[in-house]
């Protein structure tokens, strides 16, 4: 088994307050009349989010390869077919 290397509080710290920050810019833009785009800039602030929860506090930074290209491919699965439902919704 490897040794895991400590990772700074100061560390912990600036992605929490990354995340605080994120979810007041949210907050902002849900407030904002500009229609759809206002789903569209909340999923994209709530990935940016999510990757720095799974890169930081889950530890996925200091995982293998392997792992990562098996996250990677979830993720992107997932991607097409968010794409594809609100591509679906919108058509109709």
């Amino acid at each position: 088994m490897e040794a895991q290397s400590r990772i700074p509080y100061s560390k912990y710290l600036m992605v929490w307050f990354a995340l605080v920050l994120f979810t007041g810019i949210t907050i902002t833009v849900a407030g904002l009349q500009v229609g759809g785009w206002s789903v569209f800039a909340a999923i994209a602030i709530a990935a940016i989010k999510a990757t720095l929860v799974l890169f930081y506090f889950m530890h996925l930074r200091y995982e293998g390869a392997l792992f990562k290209v098996a996250l990677t491919v979830a993720m992107l699965t997932l991607a097409v077919i968010m794409a594809l439902t609100f591509a679906d919704v919108s058509f109709r």
